[in-house]
């Protein structure tokens, strides 16, 4: 199977719209992103793994995860954890999912000093595919900029990489 593109575009200097067809249907795309089970095996980027993962799927509930490099290759981030929290606004199975995104500490305090992102997925049907449209909005064009200097794009495309695989052994 063909890993496909990543396309992105910047909106209005601080929205940024990622869009990449998935080789599977909708319902199993967006259930990959519900599932505490099926994200341990791809989100975040090629070495990184998710040992915390706590959902509570539902509008004005939580996903408190964590994201630790385990890759000792990547020196620098070798044993770095990422801790992040989302709080869901609405949630529209299988169409679209809101929420707000933070860098958050272990106990779920949302990190003040590090940019928050307003999310829309959307997830199209196009029958044994799926358009995976991720829409994320900042309070500025300075806190997109934070994001991207981050390495955001590469973190995104490695990390639906590895959903396009995780789809591959589930179906």
């Amino acid at each position: 199977m063909s890993i496909n593109e990543l396309k992105s575009r910047i909106e209005n200097d601080q929205v940024l719209v990622l869009e990449r067809i998935i080789e599977a249907p909708r319902d199993l795309v967006f259930k990959m992103f519900k599932e505490p089970e099926h994200l341990k095996h791809w989100w975040g980027p090629i070495g990184w793994e998710l040992p915390v993962c706590h959902i509570d799927f539902r509008p004005g509930g939580t996903w408190h995860f964590c994201m630790k490099c385990m890759d000792p290759n990547q020196e620098e981030d070798y044993g770095m954890e990422s801790w992040g929290k989302v709080v869901y606004r609405d949630i529209i199975e299988p169409e679209t999912i809101n929420y707000t995104d933070y860098f958050s500490d272990a106990d779920g305090n949302i990190d003040e000093n590090m940019p928050s992102s307003e999310i829309t997925l959307e997830f199209i049907d196009l029958g044994e595919k799926t358009k995976l449209i991720n829409r994320v909005e900042y309070m500025s064009a300075e806190a997109l900029k934070t994001v991207m200097d981050m390495g955001m794009i590469q973190g995104i495309t490695e990390t639906w990489n590895r959903l396009e695989e995780h789809l591959n052994e589930v179906k």
